[in-house]
């Protein structure tokens, strides 16, 4: 498949699921990707088999709540191809499950630092390039949690709703740069992430999670890496602005069923 054919792309929090799904499903529509985290063993391993495969692929350290991480994140790919045609932010963390009044200050920032400052960072890196290239597509990884409430999750959902307005300011304003703007909001997903908040919060999660998406399942990131690939593609020339929901049907389903006299 060549939807990406001699694009260049750069994906943070790469090493796996989401992010992983992404880099893996860009480089097989002929992609050079280029994949930031700060899990450096598995990162390398799984750039090493998306070349094996065939795939032009290769991984950077990158702590994207550090600016220089970033910028030179980026600069490599530029360094390597002369251009950056796609940038994807979707690293993130999970810090919740409490009510808002005992989070500490130090999960607070350490949780906008990693989930939304980084989305700024990312985009400040990658927009001078695209629009002197006058062309390039970001794509911002939000979530389901910024549309729909969920106790214990207030300041994840802030920062995920954050990433939307900011998406959507971006795309208005560089539009005019043939530069294209979009977020993804995803449902839940089997990711390691996840799995890290049912070792938290209890086994009886996942039944929960299920429940929620009309669908009948939660989803695989290979779905969410699907919509990034038509983000990124050119068959999206005309997709600016949009936050496109991969969520099952979450949050579409109706929160409670009204009294009925």
């Amino acid at each position: 498949m060549t939807r990406l054919l001699g694009k260049t792309a750069v994906i943070t929090g790469a090493a796996d699921g989401i992010g992983f799904a992404i880099a893996k499903a860009m480089a097989a529509e002929g992609a050079r990707v280029l994949m930031g985290d700060i899990a450096d063993d598995k990162g390398e391993a799984a750039a090493a088999g998306l070349r094996e495969a065939g795939a032009n692929a290769d991984f950077r350290h990158c702590d994207v709540s550090v600016e220089t991480d970033i910028a030179g994140l980026v600069a490599a790919a530029v360094s390597a191809t002369g251009r950056l045609d796609v940038m994807v932010n979707n690293a993130a963390i999970a810090i919740g499950g409490m009510p808002i009044y005992e989070m500490t200050d130090e999960q607070w920032h350490r949780l906008i630092a990693v989930n939304l400052t980084s989305v700024f960072r990312g985009c400040k890196q990658a927009l001078p390039i695209m629009i002197r290239q006058q062309a390039g597509s970001i794509i911002n990884m939000a979530s389901a949690q910024a549309h729909i409430g969920l106790d214990g999750w207030t300041a994840y959902a802030g920062a995920k709703g954050a990433i939307i307005s900011m998406t959507r300011q971006m795309a208005v304003e560089f539009g005019p740069h043939n530069v294209r703007l979009n977020s993804i909001s995803p449902g839940t997903i089997n990711t390691p992430m996840n799995e890290q908040v049912i070792a938290q919060l209890g086994p009886g999660l996942m039944q929960s999670w299920v429940g929620m998406h009309p669908i009948g399942r939660i989803g695989k990131p290979e779905e969410v890496a699907e919509a990034a690939v038509y983000l990124a593609s050119d068959a999206a020339g005309f997709t600016t602005g949009i936050d496109l929901k991969v969520d099952g049907g979450l949050t579409a389903l109706p929160r409670f069923i009204p009294h009925q006299a």
